[in-house]
């Protein structure tokens, strides 16, 4: 009888420390979060494409641009890759679970998923995420699209939001706080934002319900005073294009860094793969980024790593039009179209995505 009770404290001992490595683990692999987008549809699951056939957008300026209509869908796509998996749909479940188990492979905590309010295409099917999520043991977090006009309307969404999801056990939490992710946040003024962020403000969420960690974008040089007046409790860089604007170029990283510090805001440098978007916007050959077979993410990821943060975001798991996803993409050609690829291997993003986030949480 001795023995027996020897061997299950054993066991209990061992099973705790074991739980006690997965939750380390875990929370380790909540600061490196992912952008991921669940506006797409197909035809067997939503009645009709979403995303896949894309407008090809017209320049801001120039008409030469303007009215070339839009892609097909099926082979013909608006993105620059093609991906593995087919013109799939963001609300099928067995899409869901292959997606959650390929960005477990890669090595990532927490996915932000793209939010364009409760009556979306996008909110459809955010309590499946939040499931299966779940059994990967995976975080849910949101990114704000810029879908509402006041803050009066996004404070009436994010009711909505809390209301409906934050008490389910993948909803991501810092220190029992969301995270919000506020696309083009800029497009509100600051003094605007401080009625809803800072503490004093008219329609404060400080000590309510809707209180969070709101990290806004920081795009231009001078988003510093943005920053100063607005509340944000942090800033993201988001764009996976180095040098495209003052945030996503990287050897301004360090200063950036040291502004959150000195103002005690968080900082989240955001790092891609690569970025082409052509076949949406032909005019924006500019700002293409080659891959160079996984060398410009690793540069990006490097640069991330120098200026030790708190977090890492990723840009993206699937954002095909802008081609910055580590999703599996396929060789393809059609007519007279050749889709880029990955070379030998559809996973190499995921692999390597697994690679360097290993390597900056390695000792921490």
């Amino acid at each position: 009888m001795k023995h027996l009770k020897n061997f299950l404290l054993i066991l209990i001992c061992t099973f705790s420390f074991s739980k006690t490595l997965a939750q380390k683990e875990t929370a380790l692999r909540d600061k490196v979060q992912i952008f991921y987008y669940g506006w797409y549809g197909n035809l067997q699951t939503d009645g009709s494409l979403k995303h896949w056939n894309h407008e090809i957008i017209p320049h801001w300026n120039n008409p030469k641009w303007n009215n070339l209509g839009h892609y097909k869908g099926g082979d013909d796509i608006g993105a620059n890759f093609y991906p593995a998996l087919g013109n799939y749909s963001s609300n099928d479940k067995r899409i869901i679970e292959k997606h959650m188990q390929m960005m477990k492979d890669s090595g990532v905590g927490v996915v932000v998923i793209s939010w364009l309010g409760k009556d979306s295409f996008t909110d459809k099917s955010v309590m499946q995420y939040l499931d299966i999520a779940q059994r990967f043991n995976l975080k849910i977090a949101f990114h704000i699209e810029p879908f509402y006009k006041t803050v009066t309307e996004l404070r009436d969404q994010l009711s909505y939001l809390v209301t409906t999801y934050s008490q389910h056990p993948a909803f991501y939490k810092k220190d029992g706080k969301p995270v919000y992710y506020v696309y083009d946040s800029y497009k509100i003024a600051p003094e605007e934002w401080s009625k809803l962020l800072s503490e004093n403000g008219e329609k404060t969420v400080r000590n309510t319900k809707l209180d969070a960690l709101y990290i806004g974008l920081w795009v231009e040089k001078n988003d510093s005073a943005f920053f100063d007046k607005s509340g944000f409790d942090g800033f993201y860089t988001y764009f996976a294009s180095e040098g495209f604007v003052f945030g996503s170029t990287t050897s301004n990283w360090k200063d950036m860094a040291q502004y959150a510090k000195d103002h005690h805001l968080i900082f989240i440098p955001c790092v891609g793969p690569g970025y082409s978007d052509t076949r949406i916007r032909p005019w924006n050959e500019a700002n293409f980024k080659s891959r160079d077979n996984g060398k410009y993410y690793e540069k990006m990821f490097d640069a991330a790593i120098k200026v030790n943060p708190e977090f890492i975001g990723i840009t993206s798991f699937n954002e095909w039009h802008e081609g910055t996803q580590i999703e599996p993409a396929i060789p393809k050609k059609i007519d007279n179209f050749i889709y880029e690829d990955y070379g030998k291997d559809p996973w190499m993003y995921i692999k390597e995505t697994k690679r360097l986030t290993d390597k900056f949480l390695k000792g921490r």
